[in-house]
C-alpha cells in the first residue's frame, strides 16, 4: 500500500506547473513566439558575473575540497561570512552559529516548519500566499489556517489575525515581498504584527514564532526599504533564498537564520538541525556554498524587471485591467473581469495568454502575471490582453 497522502501530492500538478506544461506543447503548434507565457516565476535577469567568474575560480581547487561533503548544517566559513555580511548591512552581531545552509528558500521553511511543528499545532498564513505551505504545514501534520486577503491595499488583515490565534498557535508564515501580489509589508505592519504576537504570547503563555519567507527581500522598486523582521520581533524564523537576489533558481541554495534572541535559541537551533537530519536536508551544495560566500553582497540588476513592471502595469490599467501596483517581486496581481479566476484564465488560452488563477494563493478572483520575461513578450501581449478585456467590456 502506497502513502495515499504521497500520491496525492505526486499525481496532481500545480496550476502553475500545467500551464507551464500546456505552453511548452502549444509553442511546438504556434511557434515560440506566439504563446505569451506568464506562469513561472523564473528570474530572466542572468545571475552578475562575479557568480560566473567565483564558479570558474572554485572550479580550480582540489576537487576533495570542492566537491567533498560539508557539516550538516554547512560550510563554516561559509556561515560566518553570510553572518559577517548580514551585520553589515542591518546592523545585527550573527555569528555562523545563527545560520543553517539548506537547498533554497523550500527547504529552509520545510525544516523550519517541521523544527517547531507538533501533532494539531496551528500556523496561520496571509492570503494571498505561497500554495506550497499548505502541503508543508499538512506533512508537519499541523493545520494551515488561512487570514483573508485586505484586498484594499494587501497588507495584513489584522482584525482576522487577531481572532485567528489561539493557544495552539505554533507560528505564522509570512512572505514579503509577496508572491503573487508584489506588495512589500510596510514597517507600520510588521511593527503591528510584533506587538500583536508578543501580547498573545503573554495572554497564552505560548511562543509564537514568525517564520518570515524572504526570497524576494533584494526584488524592490523606488527606492523602497524592506523591513528587517528579527529588529522587531525575537521569535523570528528567517528563511532566505539566493534564487531571486542572484538568479540563481535552479542552485537550490539558501539558508534558515535564528537570532540568539529567540525563546530558547540553543534548542531552536538543535530543532532545525534534527529536522534537517529527519528530511534529509543535510549538506547543502558545497560549490554554490562556496560561491555565495563570494557574493554575499551582491544582488542582481533588477531594471529590467522595474521596466518590465511599468510597462505590464500601465499596459493592463489603460486597457481596463485592476490591479495593485507591484512594490516587489516580478508578479502582477489582477483582478478577474469575472468572479471565477479559473475561467478568466481559460478564456485567457484562446490569444495564447497563460496567466495563473489565484484560487489555490488564497485569493479568490484574481489571476497573477508573471513579468520576470524578456519585455518583448510583454510588447507583444498587449493586443492579446487588449482582445481578451474586450470580451467583457
Amino acid at each position: 500500500m502506497l502513502n495515499e497522502q504521497m500520491f496525492e501530492y505526486g499525481s496532481k500538478s500545480s496550476v502553475i506547473r500545467e500551464l507551464f506544461a500546456y505552453g511548452l506543447e502549444r509553442k511546438k503548434i504556434v511557434g515560440e513566439d506566439k504563446v505569451y507565457d506568464f506562469s513561472l516565476g523564473n528570474p530572466s535577469i542572468p545571475a552578475p558575473m562575479e557568480v560566473k567568474k567565483a564558479l570558474m575560480e572554485l572550479l580550480e581547487e582540489p576537487a576533495e575540497a570542492l566537491h567533498g561533503y560539508s557539516p550538516a548544517s554547512g560550510d563554516p566559513e561559509v556561515r560566518k561570512t553570510l553572518a559577517e555580511s548580514l551585520n553589515r548591512r542591518f546592523g545585527t552581531s550573527y555569528t555562523e552559529d545563527n545560520l543553517y545552509m539548506t537547498v533554497g528558500a523550500a527547504a529552509s521553511l520545510r525544516i523550519s516548519i517541521q523544527a517547531i511543528a507538533n501533532p494539531e499545532d496551528e500556523f496561520i498564513t496571509v492570503a494571498p500566499f505561497f500554495p506550497e505551505y499548505s502541503v508543508w504545514v499538512a506533512d508537519a501534520q499541523a493545520r494551515l489556517l488561512v487570514t483573508p486577503a485586505d484586498t484594499k491595499n494587501f497588507q495584513i488583515h489584522f482584525d482576522s489575525l487577531k481572532q485567528m490565534i489561539t493557544p495552539k498557535t505554533k507560528g505564522i508564515i509570512i512572505n514579503s515581498p509577496n508572491n503573487p501580489s508584489g506588495v512589500v509589508y510596510s514597517e507600520e505592519t510588521i511593527q503591528r504584527l510584533a506587538l500583536l504576537l508578543e501580547q498573545k504570547q503573554r495572554e497564552y503563555q505560548t511562543t509564537i514564532y514568525l517564520i518570515t519567507d524572504e526570497p524576494y527581500r533584494e526584488i524592490v522598486y523606488d527606492n523602497l526599504s524592506v523591513p528587517y523582521v528579527p529588529r522587531y520581533y525575537n521569535n523570528t524564523i528567517l528563511c532566505y533564498s539566493y534564487s531571486k537576489s542572484l538568479s540563481l533558481p535552479g542552485e537550490r541554495i539558501g539558508y534558515i537564520l535564528t537570532p540568539d534572541e529567540a525563546d530558547d535559541a540553543a534548542r531552536l537551533k538543535a530543532a532545525i538541525a534534527g529536522a534537517g537530519r529527519a528530511l534529509g536536508y543535510v549538506c547543502a551544495p558545497v560549490l554554490f556554498q562556496k560561491a555565495i560566500a563570494r557574493c554575499a553582497d551582491l544582488k542582481t540588476n533588477i531594471s529590467a524587471y522595474e521596466k518590465n513592471r511599468d510597462l505590464l502595469y500601465h499596459g493592463l490599467t489603460s486597457l481596463g485591467y485592476e490591479c495593485v501596483r507591484p512594490q516587489g517581486a516580478f508578479y502582477l496581481f489582477v483582478k478577474s473581469p469575472e468572479p471565477d479566476a479559473g475561467a478568466f484564465s481559460e478564456r485567457a488560452k484562446k490569444y495564447d495568454l497563460l496567466i495563473v488563477p489565484s484560487d489555490s494563493f488564497g485569493c479568490p478572483g484574481y489571476v497573477r502575471i508573471s513579468y520576470c520575461v524578456a519585455e518583448k513578450t510583454i510588447k507583444d501581449a498587449l493586443p492579446a490582453f487588449a482582445s481578451l478585456i474586450k470580451e467583457y467590456q
